[in-house]
């Protein structure tokens, strides 16, 4: 289980960089191209370029942020909980967001995969959006693998509070 921790938060680590990358990437084009459409020389595909690399940074950054809880979460209302209970109802709510996150993984994989056999691209660049699709459906999986793992933790940390 540490060895599959660990290379879990190495690919999560990598995603998170190239979603870091993409995010400097859409900063930078957004300024160029505001600075050419300033001087009537727009970049070509900027708007679909931004919106890929928006994929990317999602598709890259929610492993990472779900790792270490910066989602949006109850907090108020869980703390009036006993640690036995808080552990209960987050069971019960990554076991529901895993299924739906794995419905979701596994449709995406399937978009991507009729995305290529259809052959379709973006309308300005005719860039095969199929590789963003997949993209979006590996970052999906790796988001999915996480809440397992914080499913696992969790049964552990209830088989502790079982045996004392």
């Amino acid at each position: 289980m540490r060895q599959i921790a660990l290379a879990l938060n190495k690919l999560s680590n990598a995603m998170k960089l190239i979603g870091g990358i993409a995010l400097v990437g859409m900063m930078l084009l957004t300024v160029v191209d505001v600075i050419g459409r300033f001087f009537k020389h727009p970049i070509f595909g900027s708007v679909e370029i931004v919106g890929f690399l928006a994929t990317i940074i999602v598709a890259g950054v929610l492993p990472y942020t779900y790792k270490i809880g910066g989602h949006v979460g109850v907090e108020i209302l869980m703390q009036t909980f006993s640690r036995k209970t808080q552990i209960w109802v987050g069971l019960i709510t990554r076991t529901l967001t895993l299924f739906l996150f794995g419905l979701i993984t596994w449709q995406m994989f399937l978009h991507a995969a009729e995305l290529r056999q259809t052959g379709e691209v973006s309308m300005s660049l005719k860039f095969p959006t199929y590789y963003i699709a997949y993209i979006l459906g590996f970052g999906l999986l790796l988001f999915s693998i996480t809440i397992l793992e914080t499913i696992c933790l969790d049964i552990v940390e209830l088989r502790k509070g079982d045996s004392k």
